[in-house]
């Protein structure tokens, strides 16, 4: 019988900020987290108040087992855990967050026709802020379903999304932290460049974008529109904006995008 309503294995970058989320919504003593350093896990489990251990007792006592792999370690990852799986009387869930991997195939890694749960998280779940977008194969129940969104809503948005579109979803939502954080970083290097402190440069853009990114949502306008309310006829923002045009902006931005889902879609 499961002891545990959630386990992690795995508790990386992308791990650490879902449990840090789900221990917001959770008793902290119904997770268990477990890592190949079990340092981490323990550093982690520390940190939230709930418990550290093994991938094997993760396999055995939880009921929802967040697979926190990467997705070419998933197979070597699993393979210890065939007998404990097969051999537990209790229902449980998989919960896969690979990239690239379908349900069908993490299902057969795990040697069974088990329930399977996929979610593509991005990094700011850790702090609320984030977006995961989940699916489920026939063998999760609605009630599981349900129960599983409503212990992740302290991450941020949650949207369910059909599995053929999970890696172009994934690559602007889980990729997209990263290419934000470039452009935060290129737009603080401008600012120092035209005389600002540093520590007010990363302010200023921090803010502006988070700021750009409430409007959009909140707004209902689209983002041309919002885009053009601020050029104003031979100002300094169309000024800026004729060189992103020139330099291939929009052009580079999806074509990231479309490597990034392109890459995923190898890594199945």
């Amino acid at each position: 019988m499961s002891t545990y309503t959630f386990g992690f294995i795995g508790t990386g970058s992308m791990g650490g900020a879902i449990a840090r989320a789900l221990c917001k919504t959770v008793p902290a003593e119904s997770v268990l987290l477990a890592n190949r350093t079990a340092e981490k896990a323990q550093s982690l489990a520390q940190e939230l108040g709930c418990a550290a251990g093994s991938n094997e007792e993760v396999a055995q006592r939880c009921r929802y087992l967040f697979l926190g792999v990467k997705p070419q370690m998933m197979g070597d990852m699993l393979s210890p855990l065939l007998q404990i799986l097969a051999s537990r009387q209790d229902r449980f869930v998989l919960v896969t967050m690979a990239a690239g991997l379908t349900m069908e195939k993490v299902a057969a890694m795990a040697g069974g026709d088990y329930p399977v749960i996929r979610i593509m998280p991005n990094t700011p779940c850790g702090i609320g802020r984030g977006l995961i977008l989940y699916t489920a194969n026939d063998r999760v129940t609605q009630e599981e379903l349900e129960a599983f969104t409503a212990a992740l809503s302290a991450a941020g948005t949650l949207d369910p999304l059909e599995e053929r579109l999970i890696d172009a979803g994934s690559a602007v939502a889980g990729c997209g932290p990263a290419f934000v954080c470039q452009f935060i970083e290129a737009l603080a290097d401008g600012g120092v460049a035209c005389g600002l402190p540093r520590k007010k440069a990363l302010l200023y853009a921090a803010q502006m974008v988070e700021g750009s990114a409430a409007l959009v949502l909140e707004s209902g306008d689209s983002p041309a529109a919002l885009k053009d309310a601020v050029c104003s006829p031979g100002g300094s923002t169309i000024a800026g904006v004729r060189t992103l045009e020139e330099r291939a902006f929009r052009g580079a931005v999806m074509d990231a995008v479309i490597a990034a889902a392109e890459r995923t879609k190898a890594l199945g």
